[in-house]
C-alpha cells in the first residue's frame, strides 16, 4: 500500500495511541485496545481511511 502519513501525523497519532493506551489501564478498560488503532497505522504508514478522501499527509518533494 501506498504510504499516506507524514511525520507530523505519524508523532501525533503515536503519542494519542500511547495515552488511549495507558487511560485504558489507568482504568482497568477494554477500551484501552483502540489505542493500537492509531500505533498500527502510525508504524505501517498507511491510514485507511485517508485513501478513499485521497488524502495525504506525507511531504512531496518538488524539484
Amino acid at each position: 500500500m501506498k504510504k499516506n502519513i507524514g511525520k507530523t501525523d505519524k508523532v501525533i497519532r503515536i503519542i494519542l495511541g500511547l495515552v488511549i493506551g495507558a487511560v485504558g489501564i489507568y482504568f482497568q478498560s477494554w477500551w484501552g485496545l483502540l489505542g493500537l488503532i492509531p500505533l498500527v497505522t502510525a508504524f505501517v504508514g498507511t491510514c485507511a481511511l485517508y485513501l478513499p478522501f485521497g488524502i495525504s499527509t506525507c511531504s512531496t518533494k518538488t524539484e
